[in-house]
């Protein structure tokens, strides 16, 4: 699968995500994903920022709020215009720019950081991106990104729960099965089920990678990892959101922060763990 294909689909699913996601339905990131997200960002006022993969722009817009100079890049015409329309509303100097993470359109060191939130896992050549990143990027500049953790969201994945549906843990399978493009069909499952059946299933490529590869795309790239963040809710999230509950007994996200070199290299890994 190339990215024209990883287009198709993403456009196929922008109106409904975007609907169903603004209306709330996407409990992982609101309750639990972007809250950490935003957590372990450093501060951000008055730097030059890029959000890879933005979507329909709800993070973007969080980023900005505080304090940062956005431009948010999707592959997807209908995420672009629905991101458009509420910076029209609520302007906040955000720029949304139609274009894909593989040949970006910015001159060389034009951002202070980039985002990806939950995008990075979904393009083809992950590695063609990160070094796309790491030119756009000033000296001393950072890429903070999230994606299914590697681990404990492999292709095959399934949450055991007790008698009283609790989950008390996840079994995982085929850790090792490098993806490229395989479609997994699924819909926000906060959606009511007469709602959602009647609604088309989202059609998302996957491009699963293992941790070893993240980290040799990384590297490769030539950025060095200074925070990791694995997402757990806390008890009192979990009572309040019960779906994100099993992020309780292993996490769903991997948060990653790396930096290109510049004037003040020579950083040290950092841990990170998130929430909770």
């Amino acid at each position: 699968m190339d990215t024209k294909d990883v287009a198709r689909h993403w456009e196929s699913n922008a109106e409904a995500w975007t609907v169903y996601s603004r209306a709330g339905h996407d409990r992982y990131r609101d309750a639990l994903n972007t809250p950490a997200f935003l957590a372990m960002l450093p501060p951000v006022a008055g730097l030059d920022g890029l959000d890879l993969g933005c979507g329909e722009g709800t993070n973007t817009r969080a980023v900005a709020r505080l304090g940062a100079r956005m431009t948010g890049l999707d592959i997807a015409p209908t995420f672009i215009a629905y991101a458009r329309e509420a910076e029209r509303e609520d302007p906040l100097g955000i720029d949304y720019v139609l274009g894909d993470g593989e040949s970006l359109p910015f001159a060389a060191q034009s951002f202070d950081f980039v985002t990806a939130f939950m995008s990075l896992m979904d393009m083809a050549d992950q590695q063609k991106v990160l070094c796309g990143v790491a030119q756009v990027l000033k000296p001393g500049g950072f890429l903070q990104f999230s994606i299914l953790h590697p681990c404990f969201v492999p292709p095959t994945r399934r949450n055991i729960r007790n008698h009283e549906g609790e989950p008390v843990a996840v079994e995982v399978a085929d850790y090792f099965e490098e993806t490229d493009g395989t479609i997994e069909r699924w819909m926000f499952s906060s959606i009511p089920r007469e709602e959602r059946e009647k609604l088309e299933p989202f059609s998302v490529p996957r491009f699963h990678r293992t941790l070893t590869s993240w980290v040799s795309m990384i590297v490769n790239a030539g950025l060095v990892i200074e925070a990791l963040g694995e997402p757990r809710a806390s008890e009192e999230v979990a009572r309040a959101e019960p779906i994100v509950a099993d992020t309780r007994v292993a996490p769903i996200f991997l948060h990653v922060r790396a930096r290109k070199p510049g004037v003040e290299a020579g950083l040290a890994i950092v841990p990170s763990s998130g929430m909770g």
